[in-house]
């Protein structure tokens, strides 16, 4: 019996979860895809994408995408893979202290939450917490793009995100 109150309990967090998920990225947020992305074999952090009614990506519609992190990472650290991501993918921004400003320390099973406003707005949360509001012309596509762009570094882990 015990067994089966906490299995309902696990269950009913789990979805409350995703409901706080969905609920702060926008107003009819829905779960379209989830992937681990895993590098070297290791899992690195756990991504879900949400969109309005869990439709396909349209790049033109504001679209939340939440990591969960598997391991530890410093501010540094998230700076500087976002840094060489963004130069990867396309012309070097200069966006380095906005990054700076919006990303910290990370340890196991905290969550990034990125929400879109429009192509060159991105707000930030971090466990629930708003850390900031990111701008800059085509920002959305480009840092997105890292994770759902024809670019990104993993293809299976892309159509996974994208429901694919």
């Amino acid at each position: 019996m015990l067994r089966r109150v906490l299995l309902i309990a696990a269950l009913l967090a789990a979805n409350v979860a995703s409901v706080s998920s969905a609920d702060a990225a926008f107003s009819g947020a829905s779960e379209r895809g989830s992937a681990v992305y895993r590098h070297l074999g290791f899992p690195v952090y756990e991504a879900r994408l949400f969109t309005k009614g869990g439709a396909p990506l349209d790049w033109n519609q504001d679209f939340g995408l939440e990591l969960r992190y598997l391991r530890n990472f410093t501010q540094y650290d998230l700076v500087e893979s976002t840094m060489r991501e963004l130069n990867r993918t396309g012309a070097p921004l200069p966006v380095r202290s906005q990054l700076e400003a919006c990303f910290s320390d990370v340890r196991k099973g905290d969550r990034y939450l990125a929400v879109t406003n429009g192509p060159d707005r991105i707000s930030f949360r971090l466990n629930g917490t708003q850390t900031c509001t990111f701008s800059y012309p085509q920002i959305t596509y480009r840092f997105m793009g890292i994770f759902l762009g024809e670019n990104s570094r993993s293809a299976s882990f892309t159509r996974k995100l994208l429901g694919q």
